[in-house]
């Protein structure tokens, strides 16, 4: 089986733009979450999401006029926008931009979403209503399609391999690198853009979500506190939004080229819950099936495996559960990982999370240094874990795994090492 390495990275998150910048601002143990300000949330229960931050010629910032002229602009969602960003980072760090007509056609891309353009399903939905079908945009349909993000990052690099989307609620972005990497695995391309990708903050998402109670609510004054994994005051998800991309290679493939490489992606694993439309059986038995699988396909034991980034959303429900599924399969190796939610700091951004959260799982074998659970000052029980409270801390890192769950009981899980060669 070919082997596949990651070249590339890019981020666009609530932290803000750019992987280094992003980082820097996670093991400080800054917080992206703050006030809804673009739409009126006075009639809403949770009023604080985590809002990717724009600005002109910051560092950090995200300016739309990097990406696309404003009459562009006007033609895409924003999950589209970001998914341009990260791309464009990624690919420059990667350094490939064939002009060669077969490496074009070798290269393909997917990208994935949770919801895709719900906003502008949501403003069109206003306008049709009030203003009649006439004041519809053309470009509205393709806008809001969630394949269009893999579309136009293909389209704005000339890549001709497989383009394909991925929507799997909140395990999108594990399954599109986890897929992506399987087509490189069975040789129908040798390099995949890969990742997922989210822009649904907007009164119609919070209000769905809310009404679900699924959303915090007891922390709009204290946006920073309000995602708080694994601790007796959680009290649901802070939405966020943003876009995670790498750039997934064929291992011979990259070194002929001398590129960088940042880790191998050695498993995927992947499961079904077929329990119930939201929520995980308490058993955890999918989430155990995923991670297992991912380590199998590794070829891996649980003991070398040295950090997991959880999924961990802050719900009530949710978090113990993975705390069970990841005591059940690491057994006595538990005493030994660190596991920590980096939705302490940035929200869940639904689609986008897994793929963000495999880059920070990348990162965090580089540095080898386990990023914090933000805000857990109170465990609300004796989790046995090490949990990574509060502040990053230096620590060996074998292996890491990544984990996403989502809607519908679909599982996912990565498994990373360090770039082949390296020793840890």
């Amino acid at each position: 089986m070919r082997r596949v390495v990651v070249t590339g990275m890019g981020l666009v998150t609530p932290l803000g733009l750019g992987v280094e910048h992003v980082w820097r601002k996670l093991l400080a143990g800054e917080s992206g979450i703050t006030a809804i300000r673009t739409f009126d949330v006075s009639d809403l229960p949770a009023k604080i999401a985590g809002s990717v931050p724009r600005g002109i010629a910051q560092p950090g910032l995200l300016d739309p006029d990097e990406y696309l002229p404003a009459k562009d602009q006007r033609r895409v969602s924003d999950f589209i926008l970001y998914a341009l960003a990260a791309a464009r980072e990624a690919v420059a760090a990667a350094g490939w931009t064939p002009s060669d007509p077969h490496e074009r056609e070798r290269t393909g891309v997917i990208i994935g979403s949770g919801i895709g353009g719900l906003p502008s399903i949501e403003e069109n939905s206003v306008k049709l209503h009030e203003k009649g079908p006439r004041r519809i945009s053309p470009f509205f349909i393709p806008s809001c399609l969630v394949n269009e993000a893999a579309g136009v990052v293909s389209i704005q690099y000339g890549f001709q391999g497989p383009n394909h989307a991925v929507a799997t609620a909140c395990a999108t972005g594990a399954h599109a690198i986890g897929d992506a990497a399987r087509m490189i695995q069975l040789d129908d391309a040798d390099v995949m853009i890969a990742g997922g990708t989210e822009a649904a903050i907007s009164r119609l998402a919070i209000a769905g979500f809310a009404i679900m109670r699924a959303l915090s609510t007891g922390f709009n004054d204290a946006p920073a506190q309000a995602s708080r994994p694994w601790d007796r005051d959680r009290d649901g998800f802070v939405l966020g939004e943003g876009a995670g991309i790498v750039v997934l290679e064929e291992l011979e493939h990259a070194q002929r080229r001398g590129a960088t490489i940042h880790g191998e992606l050695l498993g995927y694993g992947l499961s079904g819950d077929a329990h119930h439309m939201t929520s995980p059986p308490p058993n955890s038995h999918g989430a155990l099936r995923a991670m297992r699988a991912a380590l199998q396909r590794a070829k891996l034991a649980p003991s070398d495996v040295d950090y997991v980034n959880a999924h961990a959303t802050s719900t009530e429900v949710g978090d113990p559960v993975e705390i069970h599924a990841v005591k059940g399969l690491f057994g006595e190796a538990a005493r030994e990982l660190s596991m920590s939610s980096t939705k302490s700091a940035t929200g869940h951004l639904l689609g986008a999370a897994g793929a963000v959260e495999a880059i920070f799982s990348l990162l965090a074998l580089r540095d080898q240094v386990a990023p914090a659970t933000l805000n857990l000052e109170h465990p609300s029980e004796d989790w046995g874990l090490d949990l990574v409270p509060r502040a990053a801390r230096p620590r060996r890192i074998r292996h890491a795994l990544s984990n996403s769950f989502g809607f519908g009981g679909t599982n996912a899980a990565l498994v990373f090492g360090g770039a082949p060669g390296a020793s840890r």
